[in-house]
């Protein structure tokens, strides 16, 4: 069941504010809730490897073309957010944050492991007594088997399940998996 949303209000200091917008993006996009997710990143231009994404439909439409689910409802993951750091100018109405991301998953057959890691670089601001995203850039930089939950680009004899964007985020994601396996090892002075 989803965590009821509370509004950011000037209640709520800024800090606290942007925490908690933050562990509702992962809430929201581990419960398969891109209707809600949308509404969250409403006012946010949502970059990642691909063109930016602005806007609610946009953005909802993004992650159904892009992240699997399963009979759940759910892409049956565990967005980990951690190293936050929050700097909030209260009298601009403004913050920025950056944070790391893993990404866990566990199917049916398959064990629970750590399929992507990166971070998010965000900003805020406080407009009509509420903070919300302005912008979100997702930077994936470690990249496991990913298969499971992000839908790939053509397969022979098959239409292309998630489209063109779901096509340049998995060769993206692909492209950054190779480049973080060409890892030079000092000592040796060649990839490992």
């Amino acid at each position: 069941m989803p965590a009821p949303e509370r509004p950011a209000t000037d209640e709520t200091p800024g800090h606290r504010a942007v925490e908690n917008l933050i562990a509702r993006y992962a809430e929201l996009v581990d419960d398969g809730d891109f209707p809600a997710l949308g509404v969250l990143l409403a006012d946010a231009v949502l970059t990642g490897s691909g063109a930016p994404v602005r806007g609610r439909e946009a953005i909802e439409r993004m992650l159904r073309q892009t992240v699997v689910l399963y009979a759940d409802g759910t892409p049956r993951t565990q967005h980990v957010t951690t190293n936050l750091a929050v700097e909030v100018d209260e009298r601009a109405g403004t913050a920025l944050a950056r944070s790391y991301v893993t990404v866990l998953q566990a199917l049916p057959g398959h064990p629970l492991r750590a399929i992507a890691a990166g971070r998010y670089h965000d900003r805020f601001e406080r407009r009509d007594g509420r903070w919300r995203f302005t912008c979100r850039r997702v930077r994936i930089t470690l990249v496991g088997d990913v298969s499971r939950h992000l839908r790939r680009g053509p397969v022979p004899g098959r239409a292309p399940a998630g489209g063109q964007g779901a096509a340049r985020w998995w060769s993206s994601l692909v492209r950054a998996s190779r480049r973080a396996a060409r890892v030079v090892t000092p000592s040796l002075g060649k990839a490992r």
